[in-house]
């Protein structure tokens, strides 16, 4: 992608705005659907986010001050909006998030788009016993391979603090599988 700034002034611009979002789109839909994904784990739900997740960049990008990376920025409204669906889901079944992930991991046995084995479904939830900050943080740094500074960006906490997170959420990870392989 060109100059960033310059990209986001044609995002900014009524007259170059549609052709520069269907751009914008072409770079991003395809990572951003795989955060997703990682989060709500249900893929018509991913689909979902995903579209209100690019309905709110279309609609804020005029008021983004490039005070941070703009895939940084959208990646934030990507998680914002996958754990308010969660969220929402949560309450109009009556459940905890927590339940709903877990309930989640259970439906990926019958997902279709799951191509996974069964240890990527212990897996998937041994990550799943982690809390909801630090399943982020070790699913953008382990399976995202992001850089710690790109992840401090989007969730809004210190460089220091995600790697603690981290290295506890990989040592939890750790004792779950070895616990779920005992079974």
């Amino acid at each position: 992608m060109e100059n960033e700034s310059k990209f986001i002034a044609k995002l900014k611009d009524k007259g170059s705005q549609n052709n520069s979002f269907e751009i914008l789109l072409d770079k991003y839909k395809e990572p951003i659907y795989w955060h997703i994904r990682k989060i709500v784990l249900d893929h018509d739900d991913a689909h979902d986010v995903l579209q209100n997740t690019f309905i709110k960049v279309f609609k804020a990008i005029n008021n983004f001050k490039e005070q941070s990376k703009l895939y940084t920025w959208i990646y934030r409204i990507a998680t914002n909006e996958s754990l308010n669906f969660i969220k929402s889901k949560a309450k109009k079944h009556f459940k905890t998030s927590e339940e709903i992930m877990i309930a989640q991991t259970n439906k990926l046995r019958e997902d279709p788009y799951f191509d996974g084995d069964e240890l990527q479904l212990k897996f998937q939830e041994a990550i799943n016993t982690l809390p909801v900050k630090q399943k982020l943080v070790f699913q953008m740094k382990y399976e995202q391979e992001m850089k710690f500074k790109d992840i401090s960006e989007i969730l809004g906490t210190s460089e220091g603090a995600l790697k603690a997170s981290y290295h506890i959420a990989v040592k939890k990870i750790k004792k779950e599988i070895v616990k779920i392989q005992t079974f």
